[in-house]
């Protein structure tokens, strides 16, 4: 028997046993089908909670009021200095009479407060930063600066949405590698049964002096080929039901609250996690399932 390497009859044995076991290979394929979308999916919100809590950091400033006393040049000059503080990403500065303005806005009825003073608000900038983690760090630096009389900052929400981004982060990492186990664990056990029916075929090739690797090879490509084919059906399943979510939250004007990625705009990182995912899944389990039955 040659035990060269042979691809050609190696992928003309696998797909000869997935027909040949046509139960097991489509419960391999359920398997591998229900473990990517239960990945994907979980991979998927935490891409869309990712999103919405950059852009919720992109949104957040501070206030930095300016003293009273200083003239036009001068401000300029402390817009500048701020400026050139790390992690400030940009600077905008607002007069007295756009905060009065911003301040009513706020309001409903602004009647009320329409007759409150223009002295009574103070010249400012805006302030937003680079990364939220060093939003305090940023804050006690401009605060220093001379001409900044006061800020007015979110420290705690700042701090609850690097808190929320590094739980939501490590909790689908490790949801997402648990399920990778389990999917591993699951799709070996699978392609075990499949391999238990062949054991006396095995047991056969080895006494007429094939190597492990001879053995091993087509159950490795019938794995490989499983998995590709869950693959394609768990990325055509999981497309379905994101775009059904998607129009849903379109169609109900929730879109502002929860601006969710479209799935055109995701579609080919997504095929190709799940191809690679099926591949290994479907690969590695049928190379852990030959093993034990190569000790003849």
């Amino acid at each position: 028997m040659k035990n060269r390497f042979n691809i050609g009859y190696f992928i003309t044995e696998g797909f000869r046993s997935i027909f040949a076991h046509g139960l097991m290979s489509f419960a391999a394929v359920c398997m591998i089908v229900a473990c990517l979308l239960i990945m994907g999916s979980f991979s998927l919100v935490a891409i869309n909670a990712e999103r919405m809590l950059s852009q919720a950091e992109d949104d957040n400033e501070f206030l930095a009021i300016i003293d009273e006393t200083y003239t036009d040049a001068q401000i300029g000059q402390l817009q500048a200095q701020i400026e050139g503080v790390s992690n400030v990403a940009s600077v905008t500065f607002i007069t007295r009479e756009e905060a009065k303005a911003n301040y009513l806005g706020d309001y409903a009825d602004e009647g009320l407060y329409a007759d409150i003073p223009d002295e009574v608000f103070r010249d400012r900038f805006s302030v937003h930063v680079v990364d939220l983690e060093l939003f305090s760090q940023t804050v006690a630096e401009v605060d220093a600066l001379t001409g900044v009389v006061s800020i007015r900052a979110m420290g705690e929400l700042a701090d609850g949405f690097v808190t929320v981004r590094n739980v939501a982060t490590a909790l689908a990492t490790a949801l997402v590698l648990i399920l990778a186990a389990v999917s591993l664990f699951i799709i070996s056990n699978t392609i075990r049964l499949a391999t238990f029916a062949r054991r006396e075929e095995i047991a056969i090739m080895k006494m007429c002096g094939a190597t492990n690797g001879f053995v091993r090879w087509p159950f490795v490509f019938e794995g490989l080929m499983l998995g590709l084919t869950g693959a394609v059906i768990a990325f055509f399943v999981q497309w379905g039901i994101y775009a059904a979510i998607y129009r849903a939250v379109v169609a109900n004007g929730a879109i502002g609250m929860f601006p969710l990625l479209s799935f055109g705009a995701i579609w080919a990182p997504v095929l190709g996690v799940f191809l690679l995912a099926g591949a290994l899944i479907g690969a590695c389990g049928s190379g852990f399932a030959i093993r034990r039955f190569l000790q003849v």
